[in-house]
């Protein structure tokens, strides 16, 4: 069974820095491309980054292009989302899932975690 923990998110002011972890399990997650989602409040889910298996392909929304940066572990079941220059529509709720994803692509694809909550206020 696909397992997806988030954690990291919080509250931070705008142009502050946040690192989200999702940790898997119950698959061989090195062999499955990834990615990070988010639902801004009272909005639909869109795609925020994806990387594959090897992680050395990456691809960003480009909204967050160059604030954001997607890693992963593979020793380690992990993947990463380093958040710096935040801003407040950076605000929402923000999870892990497995396909690689796009912005043409549907946002819920994949086996997605609960997700943890990001909040940029002052």
């Amino acid at each position: 069974e696909v397992q997806l923990v988030e954690s990291g998110g919080g509250l931070v002011q705008p142009g502050g820095s946040l690192t989200l972890s999702c940790a898997a399990s119950g698959f061989t997650f090195s062999t499955y491309s990834m990615k990070w989602v988010r639902q801004a409040p009272g909005q639909g889910l869109d795609w925020v980054s994806g990387i594959d298996g090897g992680g050395g392909i990456r691809s960003y929304a480009e909204s967050v292009r160059g604030r954001l940066t997607i890693s992963r572990n593979n020793a380690e079941n992990m993947l990463y989302l380093q958040m710096n220059s935040l801003k407040t529509e950076d605000t929402g709720v923000h999870s892990c899932a497995t396909g690689y994803g796009g912005s043409s692509y549907p946002a819920d694809s994949g086996d997605r975690g609960q997700g943890t909550r990001v909040t940029v206020s002052s």
